[in-house]
């Protein structure tokens, strides 16, 4: 009998050598798709940074007055300002640039680029003379101008330039408490 009690405890040992063998493989197997999701995610987590940095900063500045122009010196009807890059700054694609313009007594227009100034358009030209430009790189100044509603005087107006990529630059004026013909916004 003795024997026998000797072979039912080897048998209970390699049969327990044996489990813990399989626990060993399926928590190395386990552990190794562990550490590839980690991978995995800790890249995607690195490409969202550096995507949301590229998107989170502006790369336009504004450059110089914003002009208020009107026709009859009882209100203004168009809007001049320049724009530029900030130095490192990509190429802009200006064809998908927006602008949005409101003021207290009006509701936010989203205006689009053109070849020609409008209430729902604005014009893109280097240094305000030429032929309207698709694109903007660095060192180029561009003047962007379009028609508003009668804009009267003491009157905060809002803009906000949205390019495609990119935060979007936003800047409030107000009108002078005499309107000209040419007023300097401040």
């Amino acid at each position: 009998m003795p024997m026998e009690q000797n072979t039912s405890e080897a048998f209970t040992g390699l049969e327990a050598a044996i489990v813990l063998i399989a626990f060993v493989v399926v928590a190395a197997v386990f552990s190794y798709v562990v550490l590839g999701a980690g991978f995995f995610t800790t890249q995607k987590a690195q490409e969202t940074v550096y995507k949301s940095v590229e998107q989170s900063t502006t790369n336009l500045l504004l450059i110089g007055n914003v002009y208020g122009l009107s026709t009859d010196n009882a209100a203004i009807t168009e809007i001049r300002f320049s724009i530029g890059l900030a130095p490192g700054a990509p190429t802009i694609d200006l064809t998908k640039l927006k602008v949005v313009f409101s003021t207290p007594n009006t509701p936010p227009i989203i205006l689009t680029q053109n070849a020609t100034a409008s209430s729902s358009t604005f014009t893109t030209k280097e240094g305000g003379a030429g032929s309207s430009l698709d694109s903007m790189t660095k060192n180029q100044q561009i003047e962007i101008a379009f028609n508003v509603t009668s804009v009267p005087a003491n009157t905060q107006v809002n803009i906000e330039i949205r390019p495609a990529t990119g935060a979007a630059l936003p800047f409030s004026k107000t009108t002078g408490s005499t309107i000209t013909t040419t007023n300097v916004l401040s």
